[in-house]
C-alpha cells in the first residue's frame, strides 16, 4: 500500500476518505495520489472560441480547491500529488491506477458538488467492480484507522480464491487477523458439517493462517454479513468481487451494492 489514489470531488465525504488514507499513508510511508474528475459537456471539450474560456474556469477552480486541500495539516507530512481527469469517473481512476501503479483506492461512499450519485446504485459497480485492486470505501468519518476486527465473506468456492489471496495479504500489511465468515441461508442451506468439510478443503489449497472461522446463519448474504459485522463491533468488512459478473456465485446482482451502500463501517474488496 505505498500508492494510494483518493477519488475527490472536494466534498465533506470525499475529505473523509481522504482522512482515511492519510491514517494509511502515514503508518506506511504511503503517497498519496488525489484525482478529481471534471465531467463536462461535449461543448465544453471543443474548441469553440466560446466553449475554451469555460472549459479553463473549471479547471481553474479545480485547482483552487485543490491548494485549500492541501494546506490541510493531516497530510502536511505526506507526499501528495494531485491531478484532474476530463472523463467518466471510473474511467479517469483506471487510467491512474495503471499509469501510477496504484496500490489501494480509497474513496468515499458518496459525493456532492455534481457526482453525489458516483458512489450509489450501478455507478457503485463501475468503480469497484472495474478496478483491479483493492478499493476501500468510506462511509464515516474516522478519528483513527486501527483495524482490529477485519471480518471477510466467502463461499469457499473457486472463484473466491484469488481475491481471498488478496485479503489474505491485504490483512498482513495492516498486521490483523481475519475472521472468516460464512452466511448460511434458506435459499442455499447447508449443514455444519458440510460447511466445516469446505473449509477444510479450502485450508489445504490456501494456505490458511492467523483466522478465526464463523457460520452465521441468516436470511441473506447481505444481512447475515452486516448483522455479524453489527454484533463483533468489526472495523472492517472485506468482499471478494468477480467483475462484470457481479460477486460471487452466491450473491445476485445487487448485493455487493446493497452491502456497501448499507454498511456503516467501511468496506474493501478485492478483484477476481
Amino acid at each position: 500500500m505505498k500508492r494510494i489514489l483518493v477519488p475527490t470531488d472536494f466534498s465533506k465525504e470525499a475529505e473523509m476518505a481522504l482522512k482515511v488514507a492519510a491514517f494509511i499513508a502515514t503508518k506506511n510511508d504511503s503517497e498519496i495520489f488525489i484525482l478529481h474528475s471534471i465531467e463536462m459537456p461535449m461543448y465544453l471539450s471543443s474548441v469553440s472560441k466560446g466553449a475554451v474560456p469555460e472549459s479553463i474556469f473549471h479547471i481553474k477552480l479545480a485547482e483552487n480547491k485543490f491548494e485549500e486541500l492541501l494546506e490541510k495539516p493531516y497530510i502536511e507530512d505526506i507526499e501528495v500529488h494531485e491531478a484532474i481527469g476530463h472523463g467518466e469517473v471510473h474511467l479517469d481512476i483506471n487510467e491512474a491506477v495503471e499509469e501510477k501503479n496504484i496500490d489501494l483506492i480509497v474513496i468515499a461512499s458518496h459525493g456532492v458538488s455534481g457526482f453525489k450519485e458516483m458512489f450509489i446504485g450501478s455507478n457503485t459497480e463501475k468503480v469497484v467492480s472495474s478496478s483491479n485492486i483493492p478499493v476501500l470505501v468510506i462511509k464515516n468519518e474516522h478519528q483513527s484507522f486501527d483495524i482490529n476486527n477485519f471480518v471477510y465473506l466467502t463461499d469457499f468456492s473457486e472463484d473466491c480464491k484469488i481475491p481471498f489471496k488478496k485479503a489474505q495479504k491485504f490483512a498482513k500489511e495492516v498486521g490483523v487477523s481475519i475472521n472468516l465468515l460464512y452466511v448460511n441461508t434458506p435459499s442455499h442451506f447447508k449443514t455444519t458439517s458440510e460447511i466445516t468439510q469446505k473449509l477444510k478443503d479450502f485450508k489445504l489449497n490456501m494456505g490458511l493462517e492467523n483466522y478465526t472461522f464463523h457460520i452465521h446463519n441468516d436470511t441473506s448474504v447481505e444481512n447475515g454479513i452486516l448483522n455479524f459485522a453489527k454484533d463483533t463491533n468489526a472495523d472492517l468488512i472485506g468482499l471478494g468481487t468477480h467483475g462484470r459478473k457481479g460477486l460471487l456465485s452466491f450473491f445476485n446482482s445487487n448485493t455487493q451494492e446493497d452491502i456497501v451502500n448499507h454498511a456503516n463501517m467501511p468496506v474493501i474488496t478485492f478483484r477476481y
